[in-house]
């Protein structure tokens, strides 16, 4: 799929699900409250679809699915008939209103534990943390060195890459330094420490990483596979052999391969390859040809295939990964608001916040990645709603929970002439966070680096 068409398809699926529970939320609270629910919508603006139920309340999806939103009897809105004061949303008592406004966060939460629980139970694939680095850079100058086995991290003990990700990400936005704890290829452990407080203040994580120089050993340069009938195949190239260079220049990894043949090839097709065979030299001369076998744009191929990374994947039975995903869900929730703790006091840049052209892209990319990993894409974004969402700021779920803790407070509610000053404050906070969140996608795009 096309990757623009792609991130839209995996948006809209993405809001889709996750608005729907928020929604749902309310909407089943509000029932189960007493409270008499007129529309239920995903999405806003005109409806493209509709219905009414047998209960009364109007479902449709409308045209800009952004949001969505329950509609409930409610006396602010107009006048209400007597037969349905029983049923009217503010005659309710507080703790009946404190219970419908938190049930969309809440059952955000619940989306997310059961979205890790599934995630856990399929098994979480992901990779050994291996790694290595760029030359010259923060992580090589710290002593990292290629094929380096992650042990621990800040202390804590890993067994993926995602996991060392996480940990390094989170010190990155401290910019302390960090200690780690090696195995080399050797076999030989070795503590060091990554000078995080090196790194510029006022950057996004994209780019502490990038100084950093630090991600996942690529797979070497040797044939886990030949395709019959490729070049490869008959120049007499087996599985196993080991390529280290062509046309005289080196090569380590299966992307210092791809790299010199396509620029090779493009000189003259005819490459010769040095090879080592069951640690014996070897030289074939290949003659590579224009092909496109993953269905892209045509390029020069000679027909092998890599070695896959060392797979770590995270599997558990259903009792154990519901405390794995309660587990994931609490560290995350305590990253995001360390995130907005960090923000608000300038350790960290407002560059690292998403919007809808950033969830479109990591949606995209998290679809193609597998089940397992949309599956997590999906209980963070979910996540993440439920948060925002919490936060005290008026015309969100949070807004309205401050203005009953207040009314729990001092006796009575808050004045209408309260409420109203609280939207439009409310309005131009969300306004400019919006704006920040589009500003920041659209910068990545034009200046990714």
């Amino acid at each position: 799929m096309n990757p623009f068409f792609g991130s839209v398809f995996w948006l809209a699926v993405t809001l889709g699900v996750l608005v729907t529970f928020h929604e749902f939320g309310h909407f089943w609270v509000a029932r189960r409250c007493g409270v008499k629910v007129l529309r239920f919508s995903v999405g806003f603006g005109n409806a493209i679809w509709k219905h009414v139920g047998r209960d009364g309340t109007e479902y449709q999806i409308a045209a800009i699915p952004l949001g969505g939103y329950v509609k409930m009897l409610d006396a602010r809105e107009g006048e209400v008939d007597p037969a349905l004061r029983s049923q009217e949303f503010t005659s309710q008592p507080i703790w009946k209103r404190i219970a419908i406004v938190a049930a969309g966060p809440g059952f955000n939460i619940i989306f997310t534990i059961a979205a890790f629980w599934l995630m856990f139970v399929l098994g979480r694939t992901d990779y050994a943390p291996i790694v290595t680095a760029a030359p010259q850079s923060m992580a090589a100058q710290a002593g990292i060195q290629s094929g380096d086995r992650l042990l621990t991290v800040g202390g804590e003990s890993v067994a993926t890459w995602s996991d060392s990700f996480d940990i390094i990400a989170n010190a990155m936005l401290s910019r302390a330094p960090l200690a780690v704890t090696v195995r080399g290829a050797d076999g030989k452990e070795r503590s060091l420490v990554l000078p995080l407080n090196r790194l510029p203040a006022g950057e996004d994580i994209p780019h502490y990483l990038d100084k950093l120089g630090i991600e996942p050993a690529p797979a070497p340069a040797i044939v886990a596979t030949v395709a019959p009938g490729y070049p490869a195949a008959m120049a007499g190239m087996q599985a196993g052999d080991q390529i280290v260079s062509v046309d005289g220049v080196a090569v380590k990894t299966f992307d210092d391969l791809s790299t010199q043949i396509i620029a090779n090839a493009a000189k003259s097709p005819v490459l010769s390859l040095d090879v080592l065979r069951n640690g014996k030299p070897v030289q074939l001369t290949v003659t590579a040809r224009m092909d496109s076998p993953d269905g892209g744009a045509p390029h020069w191929v000679i027909g092998v295939a890599q070695r896959p990374l060392e797979a770590a994947v995270q599997h558990y039975g259903p009792v154990k990964a519901l405390g794995e995903s309660l587990n994931l869900t609490w560290e995350r929730t305590t990253d995001t608001f360390n995130m907005v703790g960090r923000m608000l006091t300038g350790q960290a840049s407002t560059k690292n916040i998403s919007g809808v052209i950033g969830i479109a892209q990591v949606a995209n990319a998290a679809a193609k990645m597998g089940l397992d990993r949309f599956l997590e894409f999906l209980g963070l974004v979910s996540l993440s709603l439920a948060i925002i969402n919490l936060l005290p700021i008026p015309i969100l779920d949070g807004g309205h929970l401050l203005y009953y803790l207040i009314e729990l407070i001092k006796g009575s509610p808050v004045s209408e002439r309260t409420i109203i000053a609280g939207q439009y404050v409310g309005l131009a906070l969300l306004v400019m966070l919006v704006g920040l969140t589009f500003f920041n996608d659209i910068h990545r795009i034009i200046l990714p680096s």
